[in-house]
């Protein structure tokens, strides 16, 4: 799923190029991607876009007269900008947004349709997608520790709710984790004022590092290659890969569509966490550290 540095960058690159242009028409190539009834799509037609907002994990486009189409990408979902008129790509377009100077598609690979459009009339109307997390960049040490504990979780968990910090989804989650040295599962509200203060300071650093380096690697063009596993990430995606930092083989637990991916030797004193579906398959078999494994692997 795009987050707060993708999605950052694709609103620089959507301001740059459709800021004080009309939206001449809206074509919906999939019936289920419009999640609003009222007002009407072809009410948008016509009006000027007047800001470009990211709204957590969605983006915004504001319009004359108080009017929001709002995209959400979820998890599969991307935008594609294209010569004015180009059609929707048959299996995975879902929209289209035509332009004076080109037209931004939206599209989702796969066979779910969770991508969403909204068009919401007003201000205090669009407040109600405010799921009410965080902004990590804009909060002092002080208003992130009174968030983080506020509720019992996994450090995991509370960084990806969005009803507690805004834009952080599973991948950057785990490289924050990471900068911070904290394990994926340890508990909010066991964690001490130096472990907060890491955490704090790493979700900044880690969300400004890059949504820098995604910034540079777009240049001038459109975002076309938004994804969740970069070459760089320190653990992301990176399962039996070396960890940057010290080389221990990184390790992942998977749950439901995600998973988790640590380093054994920098965020969990050497203990493996348990991957749900593998330990309750393997039971006692299940190795405790990277000792064990390591000794199980050479047999």
């Amino acid at each position: 799923m795009p987050e707060l540095p993708d999605i950052v960058v694709y609103v620089e690159a959507l301001e740059r190029r459709i800021l004080g242009q009309p939206l001449e028409r809206v074509r919906l190539a999939s019936p289920f991607v419009l999640r609003s009834v009222d007002p009407p799509v072809r009410e948008a037609e016509g009006r000027r876009v007047v800001a470009v907002r990211r709204l957590g994990k969605r983006i915004g486009l504001a319009l004359e007269g108080e009017l929001f189409v709002v995209i959400h990408l979820m998890i599969a979902g991307r935008l594609r900008w294209r010569p004015p008129g180009a059609k929707t790509p048959g299996r995975i377009g879902l929209a289209a947004f035509d332009f004076p100077g080109g037209t931004l598609l939206l599209t989702e690979a796969g066979s779910k349709r969770r991508a969403s459009l909204h068009l919401i009339r007003g201000e205090a109307a669009l407040a109600g997608l405010d799921r009410g997390g965080l902004e990590p960049l804009e909060t002092s040490l002080a208003g992130f520790r009174d968030r983080l504990v506020s509720e019992s979780h996994t450090l995991k968990r509370a960084l990806t709710d969005p009803r507690l910090f805004s834009g952080i989804g599973n991948a950057y989650s785990d490289e924050i984790l990471h900068r911070a040295r904290l394990s994926p599962v340890a508990l909010t509200r066991r964690l001490d004022d130096d472990g907060i203060e890491r955490l704090y300071d790493a979700a900044r650093a880690v969300l400004v590092e890059w949504t820098d380096r995604l910034r540079r690697e777009a240049g001038d063009g459109f975002p076309e290659n938004v994804t969740a596993f970069h070459d760089g990430m320190a653990v992301h995606g990176r399962f039996r890969e070396p960890c940057p930092i010290c080389g221990t083989p990184v390790q992942r637990i998977r749950y439901a569509d995600n998973e988790t991916n640590y380093c054994p030797a920098c965020q969990t004193g050497g203990r493996l966490l348990a991957d749900r579906g593998l330990s309750r398959l393997l039971k006692e078999d299940w190795p405790r550290s990277l000792e064990e494994m390591e000794e199980r692997l050479t047999r």
